[in-house]
């Protein structure tokens, strides 16, 4: 079901175990989508959460060891590029969520996710909740571990394909990326289902047939 703040389910967090569940990385034009589900310790607070757009970069880092050490449990699903163009972005990542709340186990007794679509098939009672990373802690923390671990992952990637830039854009379609795509065309990490890089790959596979000049 969808909800509104006002029609969340009434709940007791000392008696309920509440999984926000939340993704970084549907835009982008290449890496993988990072899914995360965090349950929270009400006797452990962490001050500083919020959406983790809001955040600076040196403010995500600093709350991620802390989500991670004081959290009743957590898990971060990195769902991949074959994985992508194959589902569609959407139902990647659905599936992405649907594991992340399988691999925290019997423990989550409600899922809580950012949105306004439910994955199929949860153990659970779950509720969407349109801007729930504004609202829900345990969303706000979730979206802190997939946006922290995908940039972290987006600058690895960087380190074999400098001259995409992911490291400063991670994949996400700015101008200096578009610019990159058209010269180099993409990688092995682009996402072909995504008009851009399929545009670009036609591109690079035409001037691959173009005749040398004499």
């Amino acid at each position: 079901m969808s909800a509104a703040a006002a029609d969340l389910f009434p709940i007791e967090r000392r008696r309920l175990r509440v999984a926000g569940v939340d993704e970084a990385g549907r835009g982008p034009l290449a890496g993988p989508v990072a899914v995360a589900a965090v349950i929270l310790d009400p006797k452990r607070r962490i001050r500083g959460l919020d959406d983790s757009k809001k955040l600076t970069a040196a403010q995500r880092e600093a709350l991620y060891p802390k989500i991670v050490q004081r959290a009743l449990a957590w898990h971060i699903e990195m769902v991949a590029v074959e994985e992508i163009d194959r589902l569609n972005i959407l139902h990647a990542t659905l599936e992405g969520m649907r594991r992340c709340v399988l691999a925290l186990g019997a423990q989550v007794e409600l899922v809580r996710i950012d949105g306004n679509t439910l994955p199929k098939a949860l153990p659970c009672m779950a509720e969407a909740l349109v801007g729930g990373d504004a609202l829900e802690p345990a969303i706000m923390a979730a979206s802190i571990l997939a946006k922290v671990a995908r940039d972290r992952l987006m600058c690895e990637l960087h380190a074999t394909h400098p001259h995409y830039g992911f490291d400063a854009h991670k994949g996400y379609p700015t101008p200096a990326h578009l610019a990159a795509l058209a010269l180099h065309g993409p990688c092995l990490h682009h996402r072909r289902s995504f008009a851009p890089v399929r545009e670009a790959e036609a591109r690079a596979r035409e001037r691959e047939q173009e005749p040398l000049e004499a």
